[in-house]
Protein backbone atom coordinates (compact mmCIF):
# COMPACT_ATOMS: atom_id res chain seq x y z
CA UNK A 1 0.00 0.00 0.00
CA UNK A 2 1.42 3.65 -1.00
CA UNK A 3 0.90 5.80 1.70
CA UNK A 4 -2.64 6.56 2.61
CA UNK A 5 -3.51 10.48 3.05
CA UNK A 6 -5.84 9.68 6.15
CA UNK A 7 -3.84 7.85 8.09
CA UNK A 8 -0.96 10.40 7.80
CA UNK A 9 -3.42 13.45 8.77
CA UNK A 10 -2.45 14.74 12.03
CA UNK A 11 -4.75 14.96 15.44
CA UNK A 12 -5.27 18.25 15.12
CA UNK A 13 -7.60 18.22 12.16
CA UNK A 14 -10.36 16.51 13.81
CA UNK A 15 -13.31 18.38 14.29
CA UNK A 16 -14.78 15.22 17.13
CA UNK A 17 -13.55 11.60 17.18
CA UNK A 18 -14.44 8.34 19.28
CA UNK A 19 -12.61 5.15 19.28
CA UNK A 20 -12.89 3.85 16.25
CA UNK A 21 -13.86 6.59 13.76
CA UNK A 22 -13.05 10.39 13.34
CA UNK A 23 -14.37 13.59 11.36
CA UNK A 24 -12.71 16.36 9.69
CA UNK A 25 -13.31 19.17 6.90
CA UNK A 26 -12.90 18.21 3.99
CA UNK A 27 -9.87 19.17 1.65
CA UNK A 28 -11.92 20.29 -1.78
CA UNK A 29 -15.51 20.63 -0.16
CA UNK A 30 -17.97 20.99 -2.41
CA UNK A 31 -20.23 23.32 -0.10
CA UNK A 32 -19.59 25.29 3.44
CA UNK A 33 -18.74 23.09 5.66
CA UNK A 34 -18.39 19.44 3.66
CA UNK A 35 -17.14 16.86 6.77
CA UNK A 36 -15.42 13.35 5.88
CA UNK A 37 -16.19 10.77 8.41
CA UNK A 38 -13.05 8.31 8.58
CA UNK A 39 -12.55 5.08 10.26
CA UNK A 40 -8.92 5.31 12.11
CA UNK A 41 -8.56 1.37 10.39
CA UNK A 42 -7.53 1.26 7.18
CA UNK A 43 -9.57 -0.51 4.59
CA UNK A 44 -10.52 0.52 1.48
CA UNK A 45 -14.43 -0.24 0.92
CA UNK A 46 -17.35 0.62 2.97
CA UNK A 47 -18.35 -2.78 2.83
CA UNK A 48 -15.00 -4.09 4.72
CA UNK A 49 -16.54 -2.01 7.71
CA UNK A 50 -17.35 -3.95 10.98
CA UNK A 51 -20.34 -3.88 12.61
CA UNK A 52 -18.61 -1.79 15.65
CA UNK A 53 -17.05 0.85 13.12
CA UNK A 54 -20.46 1.12 11.48
CA UNK A 55 -21.91 2.18 15.03
CA UNK A 56 -18.99 4.49 15.74
CA UNK A 57 -19.75 5.97 11.98
CA UNK A 58 -23.52 6.72 12.93
CA UNK A 59 -23.07 7.83 16.12
CA UNK A 60 -19.94 10.90 14.98
CA UNK A 61 -22.93 11.41 12.30
CA UNK A 62 -25.08 12.87 14.93
CA UNK A 63 -22.37 14.77 16.58
CA UNK A 64 -21.24 16.40 13.37
CA UNK A 65 -24.36 17.58 12.33
CA UNK A 66 -25.41 19.13 15.65
CA UNK A 67 -21.68 20.84 15.12
CA UNK A 68 -22.59 21.77 11.51
CA UNK A 69 -26.09 23.30 12.10
CA UNK A 70 -24.30 25.55 14.93
CA UNK A 71 -21.75 27.00 12.47
CA UNK A 72 -23.45 26.74 9.69
CA UNK A 73 -27.25 26.68 9.56
CA UNK A 74 -27.48 24.75 6.69
CA UNK A 75 -31.10 23.56 5.14
CA UNK A 76 -30.16 20.15 4.40
CA UNK A 77 -27.65 17.40 3.71
CA UNK A 78 -26.11 15.16 1.61
CA UNK A 79 -24.46 12.14 3.03
CA UNK A 80 -22.79 9.34 0.81
CA UNK A 81 -19.92 7.14 0.10
CA UNK A 82 -18.14 6.45 -2.82
CA UNK A 83 -17.25 3.05 -3.55
CA UNK A 84 -14.68 2.18 -6.32
CA UNK A 85 -13.38 3.75 -8.72
CA UNK A 86 -16.32 3.80 -10.82
CA UNK A 87 -17.89 5.52 -8.42
CA UNK A 88 -16.16 8.32 -7.57
CA UNK A 89 -13.66 6.99 -4.90
CA UNK A 90 -10.48 8.61 -5.03
CA UNK A 91 -8.83 8.19 -1.58
CA UNK A 92 -9.01 4.32 -1.18
CA UNK A 93 -9.70 4.50 2.61
CA UNK A 94 -13.00 4.37 2.78
CA UNK A 95 -15.39 7.89 4.18
CA UNK A 96 -18.34 9.29 4.17
CA UNK A 97 -19.18 12.72 3.34
CA UNK A 98 -21.22 14.79 5.27
CA UNK A 99 -22.45 17.58 2.58
CA UNK A 100 -24.16 20.51 4.10
CA UNK A 101 -26.52 21.76 1.30
CA UNK A 102 -27.84 25.43 1.44
CA UNK A 103 -31.20 26.77 -0.12
CA UNK A 104 -30.18 27.79 -3.55
CA UNK A 105 -26.84 26.05 -4.28
CA UNK A 106 -25.80 23.77 -7.33
CA UNK A 107 -24.67 20.64 -6.07
CA UNK A 108 -22.33 18.58 -8.09
CA UNK A 109 -24.17 15.32 -6.03
CA UNK A 110 -27.49 15.48 -7.47
CA UNK A 111 -28.88 15.78 -10.76
CA UNK A 112 -31.23 19.12 -11.70
CA UNK A 113 -33.76 18.11 -14.52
Amino acid sequence: MTECVFCTLPAEVNLVENDLVRAFYDKYPVSEGHVLIVPKNHASSFFDATAEEMASVGELLKRVKELLDERFHPDGYNIGANIGSTAGQTVFHWHIHVIPRYNGDIGTVRWHT
